[in-house]
């Protein structure tokens, strides 16, 4: 490599960075269409793309491990203990290698070496001439290479921004002179990843302090007789192991590697493969920061900036080069519409499929509409409307489709008296029964509809609730639907008012026939899905889960969300200032300990004052960058030794209560209703439970004393109503002993027996009236964590028992409870042979993981096994109850409603006439939502505010 300072390497550690990503991604991996896991993929080449963006390197490579390393043939035991490669990751790879070849970046590797050698190796050879080199790694043996122009690089993860780690860096983190000990205090202290044994009992501290005292390995080896008790026998002992864990923990800079400078050069990436894999892989928003804003899965090249168009990889964006004419002419055949730009293959879009769109703007038009609308089956519908705020938005047009690639647009005059009156005039369409009504997130249409004195009445088909029960791990928004499942780019609404933001319009500045054409698309393309959809549904024996109680519940969470509820905007004032004062008071108890004021909210600052200032025993890891942890899992264990860490607790909690909840509640109240209207979300769970957002109910704290009060706000809309909670008492406890049939369990509800103490006493082999507070806390724990895996240590953790004591009460509450545990095996293997769990109304859960070689990956897949029937199965029940009610209310036109949904619990603005009518309404609809061999219990409370009614 000739001499050139002005060039820097970037040296990519291949699998480092692929694991990484896979990880990071692993509780909400990220599924395409075709059921692949693109997590990993999609992880590295983010990462990829940002480095080359922000970084602007000169040079770069790839480099990957091949085949066995010459250690790991010498030493058997090296990396032996490795768990298997997930699947996700085998399959992610050929796809990586290509997506970095069409950025024509080279891959290094060499059989017999480690991708660590090979970058030790290019990393010292380039120092030599002259260059800075960056290992991109989050590998923490890459430390003994750093010097004055080699460093490492360490990518972005969970939200923290990356890291150039240099000498300085290195000699701080471990507590040393010279980078090359990091060698020294690895071989010492040994790495259970790699397998490497080190010297038995030596972790990192004693590590450290021995290569401070000694000066190496070696040197400590030879001067043992300066050791004293226990600790001198391990270190001579061990003293091969040591040397061989040394040499396997040295990177190798001397590797028979050759390469050519001139290969690792940056050139510009080759669009077409880019495009191809992306539309493969489903890279929809990647595609767009990397490719430009037109490209498109289903549509790789645009049709205005098809030729010549140039990628600026190190700009802000894209920048279209050359435009090319507008693609003519409509294709014959709706199968075969194949332009082609540059050789890359155009799908199909609004531009290029033959269409009859039609503006319905007249009296008389609108007439004839309703007559041919009057006479369907089925239709699909779709408002356009100033704001994606359901309860606080006007309605700017309506769209119709009931034949594929036809449809009408009606648009509305600003003047809300005209609008009704127009849309008065759909009512008959609409409240028609024997219609069926279809949509793309029709509970929005719905609300819309409503606040404008329109019911819509008819069984409902709503493609997104669909697509949720038939994929529950991919996206469901219409656009990706389309492009996956006819093949088809819809007009993105970005195109027509912008992106969101502040600058973004409002859908009355779209010109009309622009709208138009938007608007029917979205109809047109819903009718499409619903086609695709219907007999899918029906193929996966869904048909009850689905037009029995999904597609009814769209209409009981629109009238819940139209409804909203009322808060206390005065007390919430007045707790906020109430909150800053307790906050205020908990900071200056806790710099009064701790004997000095810092940054409370910093992490780094509050690790440093517990651990180094008032040296309280850390018993932790330290986090990725080399702080003290201060999470909740910390603090808790502290809480019950230093007082200042049950005060740290207490100032967070008061501080998130503040600003989570107590400011941000009145934010949301609606101007025109003065009430909050939450959001039902149908389609995001796995396990069919509903979430909630703006606020999000599902997070208000109910555990501690300062969370219950925020509950104090909600009130009734008026004097004439009271708040009623019903709620479902430990009801995954009781569908865990339907669902296992296990007979003590079974009796101890159907004897009524407090589950806990009945569980305590059977666990620890004493009667009833000897069970003692914290024997039924231990019971509680382990009954409500054992379907969702909980071993002896989470046990011990949790609790002031040990490890083997933790152990023993979990083997004793499977002598207690065996079917519990027959259960949990048979639901194992059964979703080992299906591919999913499910629940008892049908509803599936995809496990693709059930049969992984990894133990990790199939231990969180093997846990969603046997909790997906039992949680499943408590949303599908409180679902159908919920349904029930609805019907009722409105079968005996109480004035009381349904308002709100969290978790377990509804909650209903009850007219107090009606209120003894109600409850055992409500408590009937609850308990017998489900036949179960077990009683269901509903807990009820009344009050005037939520609080009180809980």
């Amino acid at each position: 490599m000739p001499d050139n300072p002005e060039k820097k390497i970037f040296l990519l550690d291949a699998y480092a960075l692929i694991f990484r990503a896979y990880y990071a991604l692993a509780k909400n991996p990220i599924h395409n269409s075709k059921g692949l896991n693109t997590s990993a993929i999609f992880g590295f080449t983010n990462t990829l793309y940002d480095l080359l963006r922000k970084e602007k390197p000169t040079h770069i490579a790839v480099v990957f491990d091949l085949g066995q390393s010459d250690r790991a043939v010498e030493h058997d035991f090296y990396k032996a203990n490795r768990q298997e490669t997930p699947e996700d990751i085998l399959t992610s790879v050929p796809y990586i290698r290509e997506i970095i070849q069409a950025f024509d970046i080279p891959i290094i590797e060499l059989e017999g070496y480690e991708a660590d050698d090979l970058i030790g190796t290019i990393a010292k050879k380039a120092e030599r001439h002259g260059y800075k080199v960056f290992m991109v790694t989050p590998d923490k043996d890459f430390g003994q290479l750093v010097s004055e122009n080699i460093f490492i690089w360490k990518p972005p993860y969970m939200g923290k921004p990356h890291e150039v780690l240099g000498v300085k860096e290195i000699c701080e983190k471990w507590q040393i002179d010279d980078v090359k000990k990091v060698i020294d205090i690895l071989g010492l202290m040994g790495d259970s990843v790699d397998n490497i044994p080190g010297i038995p009992g030596v972790g990192e501290k004693t590590a450290i302090k021995f290569v401070n005292e000694f000066g190496s390995l070696e040197n400590l080896l030879a001067n043992t007789d300066k050791l004293t008790g226990k600790m001198k026998e391990k270190v001579e002992e061990n003293k091969e192991l040591a040397v061989i864990s040394k040499k396997l923990a040295t990177i190798i800079i001397d590797a028979p590697v050759e390469v050519e400078e001139d290969k690792l050069i940056i050139t510009e990436p080759d669009k077409k493969k880019l495009m191809k894999l992306f539309s493969e892989l489903e890279f929809r928003t990647l595609g767009k920061r990397i490719l430009g804003e037109e490209f498109s899965v289903n549509q790789p090249v645009a049709k205005k900036t098809a030729v010549g168009m140039t990628l600026d990889l190190f700009g802000d964006s894209p920048q279209p080069a050359v435009h090319s004419p507008q693609l003519g002419g409509s294709p014959q055949s709706m199968d075969d519409i194949s332009q082609t730009v540059e050789g890359v293959g155009v799908g199909k879009n609004i531009d290029n499929v033959p269409h009859e769109y039609v503006m319905v703007s007249s009296v008389e038009d609108r007439k004839k509409l309703i007559e041919l609308l009057m006479e369907q089956k089925q239709f699909c519908f779709d408002t356009e409307t100033t704001s994606i705020v359901a309860t606080d938005c006007e309605i700017v047009g309506l769209s119709f489709s009931f034949e594929p690639y036809k449809g009408y647009y009606i648009p509305f005059p600003e003047v809300r008296a005209e609008a009704e009156n127009i849309l008065r005039e759909f009512s008959p369409v609409f409240e028609d029964e024997k219609i069926l009504k279809i949509g793309q997130n029709i509970k929005f249409d719905l609300i819309v509809l409503k606040s404008y004195g329109v019911e819509v009445r008819g069984e409902l088909f709503d493609t997104m609730v669909a697509h949720y029960l038939l994929d529950n791990e991919t996206r469901h928004n219409m656009n990706v639907l389309a492009e996956n499942y006819l093949g088809y780019s819809p007009v993105s609404i970005e195109t027509l008012i912008g992106k969101k933001g502040k600058n973004q319009g409002s859908m009355r500045d779209v010109e009309l026939e622009v709208i138009k054409e938007y608007a029917v698309e979205d109809a047109d393309i819903t009718l499409q899905l619903k086609e695709i959809f219907a007999p899918k549904i029906n193929a996966e024996a869904y048909e009850e889960l689905f037009h029995e109680i999904e597609a009814p519940l769209v209409r009981t969470l629109a009238d819940m969300e139209f409804e909203g509820v009322k808060v206390d905007v005065d007390y919430l004032n007045i707790y906020s200032k109430e909150l800053e004062r307790d906050s205020r008071q908990a900071q200056i108890k806790i710099f009064e300990i701790a004997g000095t004021s810092f940054n409370l909210d910093s992490p780094k600052q509050l690790g440093e004052v517990l651990f180094v200032k008032m040296k309280i025993p850390y018993e932790g890891k330290k986090t990725k960058t080399g702080q003290f942890s201060t999470g909740e899992e910390v603090l808790s264990k502290l809480a019950h030794e230093h007082e200042i860490a049950k005060l740290i607790q207490d100032y967070r909690e008061l501080v998130k209560l503040k600003s989570t909840y107590v400011d941000a509640l009145p934010s949301l109240v609606n101007p025109k209703t003065q009430r909050i209207h939450t959001t039902f979300n149908q389609t995001v769970a796995a396990t069919g439970r509903l979430s909630s957002t703006n606020p999000n109910l599902q997070n208000i704290p109910i555990r501690t004393e300062n969370g219950r009060k925020v509950r104090k706000a909600f009130i009734p809309r008026d004097a004439e109503h009271v708040i009623l909670s019903a709620d479902y008492s430990q009801i995954e406890l009781r569908l865990v002993a339907a669902i296992s049939k296990d007979e003590a369990m079974l009796d101890a509800f159907n004897n009524d027996l407090d589950i806990h103490l009945a569980t305590a006493a059977n666990v620890y082999g004493v009667p009833l009236e000897e069970v003692t507070k914290e024997m039924r806390g231990n019971a509680k724990m382990v009954n409500f964590g054992i379907i969702y895996g909980i071993s002896a240590f989470g046990l011990s953790q949790r609790s002031s028992l040990s490890r083997s004591e933790a152990k023993e009460i979990i083997e004793n509450y499977f002598k207690t409870y065996p079917g519990i545990k027959r259960y949990m095996d048979e639901a194992i293997d059964l979703a080992r042979e299906k591919g999913y769990a499910e629940t008892l109304k049908g509803r599936k859960r995809r496990l693709p993981d059930i049969n992984s070689k990894n133990h990790t990956v199939r231990g969180f897949a093997e846990r969603n096994a046997i909790n997906t029937p039992i949680q499943g199965t408590a949303a599908d029940m409180i679902k159908i109850a919920m349904n029930r009610i609805y019907n009722e209310f409105n079968k005996h036109q109480f004035k009381s409603r349904m308002t709100l949904q969290v978790h377990d619990e509804l909650v209903f603005d009850a007219h107090k006439d009606e209120l003894e009518i109600i409850k055992p309404l409500i408590e009937e609809c609850m308990k017998n939502a489900l036949e179960l061999p077990v009683p269901i219990k509903v807990e009820m409370g009344v009050g005037g505010n939520w609080l009180e009614a809980h």
